[in-house]
């Protein structure tokens, strides 16, 4: 699985081929979730903390998030996307 970003130990990974709603993957510490583009949780668990982050960083990063959706569903190579910082 693609990864387009990393930051405080958080891994943000996006798959090819995925079905819909668009959506980003975060792993932390062995945990993992799965949050929309507009940043609500669909589906496991990571610490309350990273989740805050995780949806910080996909509000400053949504429109790059959904370049990134279309560009995977073309098939082609995800870009990568700066970090929280």
């Amino acid at each position: 699985m693609p990864e387009i970003s990393k930051f405080y130990g958080i891994r943000i990974t996006m798959y090819y081929d995925e079905h819909n709603p668009p959506h980003i993957h975060a792993e932390y510490s062995g945990k993992k979730a799965v949050f929309d583009l507009d940043g609500d949780p669909m589906q496991g668990f990571i610490p309350k903390s990273q989740k805050r982050q995780v949806q910080a960083w996909i509000s400053i990063h949504m429109d790059e998030l959904y370049e990134n959706w279309e560009i995977g569903q073309r098939g082609e190579k995800f870009k990568k996307i700066d970090p929280l910082k």
